[in-house]
């Protein structure tokens, strides 16, 4: 009598952790816009990284990680893709309202589950997530179009976001939450040179300490550590699903805390996105295992 809620129990705890995760990056993401007016987006994603950096090295102590050759491969990967989308997120929001600069983002992950797939109802999911893309990305002169260099910025953060599910997936299967913590070391190193050339000695100032501490916990610290472990403990189908809303949790969190209202057709586009991830991953074969090994 006391197996089903066990069971209900475990499968509901990663999906309220993945759930939180979603919701926490996007505020983090909206806070953080409130520095770039003074060290940019470069100085802003450098500072996150060194301050998520020093939080989770505290509590996860990621020295104790066992790693050769190959895992160190697969972590350097994985924090220079984890460093890549992040930098190149930052520098679409610039000129790019979060919730379209979050499913522009979200064609990569979209890519891996339509590769994982390569079934013939994917045709009808790609051409939902292009259309989104048509719809979202400038062409000639409509009011709706948004910058197209934030565009591709969000495009190229897109592909890191890749190359982090799939490192991810090895990186957290050898060494669980603390890959996570190893991966924002790394970040932090490879971004820190571009934040440093842009601000300078502004990221010194401790004005900024607060609201960046906040960014550090919001953005990274707390998001990666709850999505290493729902990484762990869930299926393919349920992680993609679930990672479909992503971007509908940046359009709200633009509109509550930076007033960015959408048109009805970046609305349109964003659920196009949306329903093409959600059907990619629900169309995921059966036997499809989960995304990284459990502990």
């Amino acid at each position: 009598m006391n197996a089903q809620p066990r069971s209900l129990a475990t499968t509901l705890f990663p999906i309220a952790l993945l759930l939180i995760a979603m919701a926490s990056i996007q505020s983090g993401a909206s806070l953080a816009k409130s520095l770039f007016p003074v060290i940019g987006a470069q100085g802003t994603t450098t500072l996150r990284l060194i301050f998520a950096s020093v939080i989770m090295l505290l509590l996860l102590r990621p020295w104790r990680a066992k790693l050769n050759a190959s895992t160190l491969k697969t972590v350097l990967i994985y924090g220079m893709a984890l460093g890549g989308m992040n930098l190149l997120f930052y520098m679409s929001l610039r000129t790019v309202p979060l919730g379209v600069a979050v499913a522009l983002e979200f064609t990569g992950p979209l890519a891996v589950a339509l590769y994982a797939s390569r079934r013939a109802v994917d045709f009808l999911w790609i051409g939902l997530a292009v259309l989104g893309l048509a719809l979202l990305i400038p062409v000639g002169q409509s009011g709706t179009s948004v910058d197209l260099v934030g565009a591709s910025y969000a495009l190229g953060a897109g592909v890191c976001w890749a190359l982090y599910i799939l490192y991810g997936q090895k990186a957290g299967a050898e060494n669980g939450i603390q890959t996570a913590a190893l991966g924002v070391v790394i970040a932090a190193f490879v971004v820190a040179p571009f934040g440093i050339a842009h601000a300078g000695s502004d990221l010194l100032s401790p004005a900024l300490i607060p609201v960046a501490l906040g960014v550090a916990i919001l953005s990274t610290a707390l998001p990666y550590s709850l999505e290493m472990v729902a990484l762990t403990r869930m299926p393919a189908k349920t992680f993609g699903t679930l990672m479909s809303i992503e971007p509908a949790f940046g359009a709200l969190s633009g509109l509550l805390f930076l007033n960015e209202v959408l048109s009805l057709t970046q609305w349109l586009a964003i659920a196009a996105i949306i329903t093409a991830s959600a059907g990619a991953t629900l169309s995921l074969r059966r036997e499809t295992q989960p995304l990284v090994a459990a502990d």
